[in-house]
Order: C-alpha cells, then structure tokens, then sequence
C-alpha cells in the first residue's frame, strides 16, 4: 500500500448498519481555546448510518476537515448521503460541513432552529437546512426512524440529540460525553478510572450551570419509555454496557453534587499564603479527620482539575496574598470561572496574607458570594510572613470552620434575597421576572412572589434555572 497516496480511515461497526466515520485527536491538550485541558486528547464522533436512506450524523473539527471528507469519500459514494443531521452547530463538530457541501451542497442538514442561526453565524452558507422540533422524525427505511429530542443548553441553545428506533440507539451529542482519546471506543473497554475522572470533569467545567436543565431534560427523555440499547455521544467512548449507568450518574451530579471533601485553593508570592492553608487543614483534620482534604496551589494545577475538584467538594477556601490591593490574577481567574460555574449547595471562606495594606481576603470572599456559596464570616489573614501565633490562629480558623459546617444555623455573609418590588433578574440574559405579570407558559400564576416560584423554574430567554436570579 503507498503510504504516500493513500488516506486511511478507522471507521468501525458501533451497531448493525451504524459506524463510527469520526476523528481521534491523540495529540489534543487544549480545547475551547484554552479553556479546558485535555490530558487524555479527544474524540470528535461523527456516525453514518446506511439504511434504504443514508444519514451521516455531526462532523468533525475544523482542522480535520479534508481528512475527515478523504475518509468518508472511501466509506461511501458521499453522492449517496441522503441527509445529513447536525445535532449541535459548536466547530468541534460541524468543522468539516463546509469542505462536505462543497462536495454534495443540496444535501439537506437537519437541525434545530437555533441551530441554522449557529451554522449560519459560522459559515456564513445558506444550505439546505431543514429545522426540527422534540418529536419531528426521518424515515430511514428498513422499518428504522431518527427521532428528534431538543436539548437547549445542554450545552448550546441549539443543541439536541437524535433517537434511532429499532437499533434503540441515542446519538446524544456533548451530554453524556467526556474528551477522552481511546482505541478502545466502548465503554467497557476502557479503562473504568480513567472514564470516571473525564466524565466528571467534562461534566464539572462544562454543564454544571446548566444543572437544572439537565434534571429535566432527562426527566424528560425517561418519560417516553424509549429503549436505550446504546448512547453515543459526540466526544470520547460509546456506552453499550449498561449505557443508562452514566444518565443515572448525571442525575446524581445534577442534584447540588458534593462529596465529604473539602477543598483549599491558593496562590503564593513568598509562601506566606501556602503556610497558611497548611494550618488551616490541620484544623479542618483536627475536627473532622474522616473528610477528605485537598490543597491546590494555583501557580502549577490545571485549572480545571481545580474546578473538578471544586465541584466534588463540599466547602472550600480561597486563599491569596494581597498586590496593589487585590488578589494575585489565577485567584481572579478561578473565581470568575466559579462564578461562570454556578456550583450549588457549598459552602466557602477566604484567607490571605498581605505586607503593607490588605485587600485580598475582602474581595474573595465577595466574589464566593457573588458566585453562590454561602460564605462563613469575613476569612482570616495574616501580615507579612505568618509568625507562629497567627498560624495558631489559622489552625484555630480551621477548626471553628470544619465545625460550622456541621451547624446549618451557622451565621453566612451575602445571601441573596429579593429586590424591594419583587422582582429578580436573570445573571446570564438579564430577563426580569415580575411576580405581578408572573408566566404563565410556566404555569406561574400572576401575583406569585418569587419565593413560590418552582424550582424547576427556568428563565425563557436562556433556560438558566432558579438559582442564576438576583434582586433586580
């Protein structure tokens, strides 16, 4: 075989007429820009099914585009592709239509309405879109249908997800997934560690806002009965063994997730800082020697791995030296992506040293406020080096903080309550909810104070749940 001219693909069976035409990214370190680390790389899955009517399911990266096209043109005449189905309009998956419809350009894509104003934002192209709905469905022959579930910011507004009857297979886009590069693509194949730790961060740094979202979405899909023989999803493994395990875990993590973890989060300028979270987690040990205690220098961890962690925990401290008054920048950082985050159902406190002026401790433990967790007190802080009497006094600030968290009347700075005329406006879009007008394609009746509204609430600009609301 000439290596030089010939393009290799990997494609393989994933079930009876459906295969695997997608691309592993071995090399991948980084995605969403820089946003997220990818120690393992990552997948982009794409999927054609060949019945009476061939449909080929998402694409790939951009990068992989004319790779992705070689392969596919070896598989199948792409003249043949009778429909093309984009399940999310994000370039990680739809990177390579534009190189595909220069090859077949009056196939017709099949997406969300959202998801023509996606694919049009990024192509610029005017293809051949045909909008679906929750329900729609496509006759692919052979007594076999795909059928449409809208899934809106899980994790993009355009988002959704597509059912194959008979094979009882649910191609589910970013949900469910994880950026995880493996030549052993099903579930049970792989190593069961790894897959835990690339779920939960994939779930922890990307849909952990959209929480509620996700409780009901699932609520949602469960309640049409449909057979679930496999889920395959956009990024990393395919899950054939038991695939509802990773469902049920999602609606663990969905429900104001927390481990018996607390975590200590820092950055240093002369180790002041860090031997202070070192005497605050002997207090914490002191206290509660059973919970698990992580400390995290924020000079060398991958954020995410932080975030992770932050999402696993039930409490953490946030410490930083103080410089021209402020924090250093990664603790800036970190809190502006907790904050992005939406993490529910933690507790927190700040902690710092600082030489002239302080300034550090004050902003932090505004931001955990700002961010949603209920902060004890106003944190700790220390001038210039610790001197051994104020890492007593951090050890002590450990202890009293361990044992707060075992006392639910524990007295918490911030807090949210409602604006002085009822109303509440949404952090992510700014809609206003006004109990005078209420919504009643929510079933929120006028005159409902906000305090009565449903949890299941979601804002209908966005889709954000209950929690993303403060005082207008």
């Amino acid at each position: 075989m000439n290596l030089n001219n010939e393009v290799y693909t990997m494609a393989f069976q994933v079930k009876n007429n459906i295969h695997w035409v997608g691309k592993q990214d071995w090399e991948l370190r980084e995605f969403h820009g820089s946003e997220y680390s990818t120690h393992r790389g990552s997948s982009y899955n794409s999927y054609l099914i060949r019945e009476e009517k061939v449909a080929l399911i998402d694409t790939v990266w951009a990068p992989y585009a004319e790779e992705f096209v070689a392969n596919l043109a070896k598989e199948i005449d792409l003249d043949k592709i009778d429909y093309i189905i984009a399940n999310h309009g994000e370039i990680d998956h739809s990177g390579a239509l534009p190189a595909l419809m220069a090859r077949i350009p009056d196939t017709p894509i099949y997406c969300t309405e959202n998801g023509v104003k996606s694919l049009k934002g990024h192509y610029h192209q005017d293809w051949n879109f045909k909008v679906v709905k929750t329900g729609d469905s496509l006759d692919l022959g052979n007594g076999k249908q795909l059928v449409f579930v809208e899934m809106p910011m899980l994790h993009w507004p355009d988002s959704m997800a597509t059912y194959m009857t008979s094979d009882a297979v649910l191609f589910s886009n970013d949900a469910f997934g994880q950026h995880y590069a493996s030549a052993q693509m099903f579930n049970d194949q792989c190593d069961q560690n790894e897959l835990y730790e690339e779920c939960i961060k994939y779930y922890a740094n990307i849909l952990t806002p959209f929480s509620p979202l996700v409780t009901r979405k699932i609520e949602e899909v469960l309640s049409l009965k449909l057979p679930i023989d496999m889920i395959a999803t956009s990024h990393g493994i395919i899950w054939r063994d038991n695939p509802t395990q990773i469902v049920e875990q999602y609606l663990k993590w969905a429900d104001n997730y927390q481990e018996n973890q607390i975590t200590l989060i820092y950055d240093t300028m002369w180790n002041g800082t860090r031997m202070m979270a070192d005497a605050i987690a002997a207090g914490i040990r002191a206290v509660d020697p059973d919970v698990v205690i992580k400390l995290f220098n924020l000079s060398n961890t991958d954020k995410n791995d932080v975030l992770t962690h932050v999402f696993k925990s039930k409490a953490i401290l946030v410490g930083s030296p103080t410089i021209n008054n402020v924090m250093l920048p990664h603790v800036a950082a970190l809190l502006e992506d907790m904050e992005g985050l939406r993490f529910r159902n933690k507790t927190a406190a700040a902690f710092g040293t600082h030489g002239w002026s302080g300034g550090a401790v004050a902003r932090i433990a505004k931001r955990l406020g700002e961010a949603g967790f209920k902060v004890i007190n106003e944190g700790i802080t220390a001038e210039w080096r610790p001197t051994d009497d104020a890492l007593a006094s951090a050890t002590e600030f450990g202890r009293r903080f361990a044992a707060a968290l075992a006392t639910p009347e524990a007295e918490a700075t911030g807090g949210c309550s409602c604006a002085q005329n009822g109303k509440m406006r949404c952090k992510t879009c700014s809609w206003i909810y006004d109990p005078a007008i209420g919504d009643a394609n929510q079933g929120v009746a006028a005159g409902t104070a906000w305090a009565d509204v449903p949890d299941s609430f979601l804002c209908p600009t966005c889709f954000m749940g209950k929690s993303d609301f403060v005082p207008a």
